[in-house]
């Protein structure tokens, strides 16, 4: 059979697949990642049928995936909303690398891997899924919760920190030496620094010259400005999905909701492809050698992500079942786990890595949406507080008994 042949039967089967995939997890509710995780798993090295004539464009599509991935990311926040967060969000922030990359690190550690793959893997722990998070939000009614925004905030000084993130670990895999690394990071800082300076004050200029009636001119200048910024940024050391999530922070107002909307379903389908192909990269032999300490550090940065969302929602003034919410809802990790654990198995640092922080994802995307509906009951529980006081208790301190009584998913919204 045709060369070409071949490529269209294994590509039209993968997007087939995923389809199928997807309606599965929406029918029950769930993330679709670690069904395309496990597809990749299927179909990769040491699988049940492994892909010959389509693995090279799915890698391309991968990497196109990543991109798309930070440019919505990107076209969510303004430049403004960026700053502003920084400075009033920091302490958060801090609190939340620290819980949550140290655990990483130290299992890289422990097990040997050494200190480049101890950042990688801090990585991995830290950052949580906007994507997943952002779903489970409106999958639950919590979009208008008071303790909503400090969990926004959070995730948005994580996507912040993976500006500078990505560079340091772009220079370490590279091999680069530590002057050059030095000189790597100045330049992605630059570049970060002057792009928000430039969104601050010429944001409209740049939306203006975008900006387009016709959804296919919007569309090709968007996707060729992103691609081309991704790629100078890469040909610079800086990371190509840095790149991308600059561009999508200098868009605004009509153009990056014009954008976002005509975007996403692309973004959908690379991103797919793009968990596709990590799976496919992962033997799925090497996977229970490392299942135990996937599943120990699993535990260990779920107990911590709870924390940091807790200490955060006390911070900015939220009620106790607030706080147990916040600190439910951020324990998903998802695709820029995957984004970081990926440069890592295309630079060959560690064979085991790649298998780890599948393992680690694939108990986390599943365990997030759990958490995020449960802690709080279950911690009101353990507490002694899952029942009510009696009306006339809270009459007498002057609290309106239907307060109590609405739903929990909605319960912190007049808290």
């Amino acid at each position: 059979m045709h060369s070409s042949a071949i490529f269209l039967i294994e590509f039209g089967a993968i997007i087939l697949g995923l389809g199928l995939l997807g309606r599965l997890a929406g029918r029950f509710q769930f993330s679709p990642i670690p069904l395309y995780l496990l597809a990749g798993l299927a179909f990769g090295e040491g699988g049940l049928l492994p892909l010959g004539a389509s693995e090279e464009f799915v890698a391309i599509g991968a990497e196109i995936g990543v991109i798309l991935l930070l440019l919505m990311l990107g076209l969510e926040y303004t430049a403004s909303d960026l700053v502003s967060n920084l400075k009033t969000q920091y302490p958060a922030g801090l609190v939340d690398m620290t819980l949550n990359a140290l655990p990483g690190a130290a299992l890289a550690l422990l097990m040997g891997w050494g200190p480049v793959a101890a950042v990688v893997l801090a990585g991995v722990t830290w950052i949580s899924s906007s994507g997943v998070i952002a779903k489970v939000l409106g999958d639950l009614g919590r979009l208008g919760n008071r303790e909503t925004p400090v969990i926004l905030s959070i995730l948005v000084l994580e996507d912040l920190a993976m500006a500078v993130y990505l560079p340091i670990i772009t220079a370490l895999l590279a091999g680069v030496s530590l002057a050059a690394g030095s000189v790597t990071l100045a330049i992605a800082l630059g570049v970060a620094g002057l792009v928000l300076f430039v969104a601050v004050r010429y944001g409209r200029v740049i939306s203006r010259f975008v900006s387009s009636d016709d959804p296919e001119k919007l569309l090709l200048v968007v996707l060729g400005l992103t691609l081309l910024v991704a790629g100078i940024a890469q040909q610079l050391q800086v990371s190509a999905a840095v790149g991308a999530f600059l561009v999508g922070i200098a868009l605004s107002g009509e153009v990056a909701e014009g954008a976002h909307n005509l975007l996403a379903p692309l973004r959908d389908l690379f991103a797919a492809v793009f968990f596709v192909f990590f799976g496919l990269h992962t033997d799925p032999q090497s996977i229970p050698p490392v299942i135990l300490p996937a599943l120990g550090l699993a535990v260990v940065t779920v107990l911590t992500k709870i924390a940091t969302g807790w200490w955060a929602a006390r911070r900015a003034g939220i009620s106790v079942k607030g706080r147990w919410r916040a600190g439910g809802t951020l324990v998903a990790r998802g695709e820029f786990s995957i984004v970081i654990a990926g440069l890592a198995v295309t630079a060959g640092i560690e064979p085991q890595l790649g298998p780890l922080a599948t393992a680690y994802v694939l108990v986390l995307v599943v365990l997030g949406p759990l958490t995020a509906r449960y802690t709080e009951p279950i911690a009101m529980r353990l507490a002694g507080r899952g029942t009510p006081p009696p009306d006339g208790l809270l009459a007498q301190r002057g609290t309106p008994a239907a307060e109590t009584l609405e739903p929990m998913e909605d319960s912190g919204r007049d808290r």
